[in-house]
């Protein structure tokens, strides 16, 4: 069991910052597990542009207002709280905040904490022996019996 307090990541290198945005990560590849969960705040009033080609990324806005607009379409969605889009086609994207946005991010495969965003907003593939440990093999699901 894992058990980790946001604050507790402040100013360590678990605390990636940019002019436009701050991601905190909680559980990163060396935990094992398959994937990594981070918490993204992206600051009110900016413009930020990503492309993720190698991760699938899957976001949930807890708090705020803004837009997601697909680079590839055109298409332009609205954020604010209990939105969640997938980018399972490693959509380039950009996300404009009207307010502060906060988001809950997981990443497959997971991000080891060594990553940046090249010129394109892209994170660079890099992987960690022994990042997928704990992913299970099979379900392990109990039955109860209806009475």
């Amino acid at each position: 069991m894992l058990v980790t307090n946001l604050n507790d990541l402040n100013d360590t290198d678990r605390d990636i910052q940019s002019e436009t945005w701050r991601s905190r990560r909680m559980v990163l590849a060396g935990e094992g597990v398959g994937f990594s969960f981070h918490d993204t705040v992206i600051y009110a009033g900016t413009t930020s542009t990503f492309h993720y080609a190698n991760h699938i990324e899957a976001v949930y806005c807890v708090q705020g207002e803004g837009t997601l607009t697909n680079e590839e379409t055109g298409q332009v969605h609205e954020l604010r709280d209990g939105t969640m889009y997938l980018l399972d086609g490693h959509e380039k994207h950009t996300v404009r905040a009207t307010t502060e946005l906060r988001m809950a991010c997981v990443f497959n495969p997971p991000v080891t904490g060594r990553e940046t965003h090249d010129a394109n907003g892209v994170y660079q593939l890099v992987l960690q022996e022994g990042s997928d440990r704990k992913v299970p093999t099979k379900a392990n699901v109990e039955t109860e019996a209806m009475a």
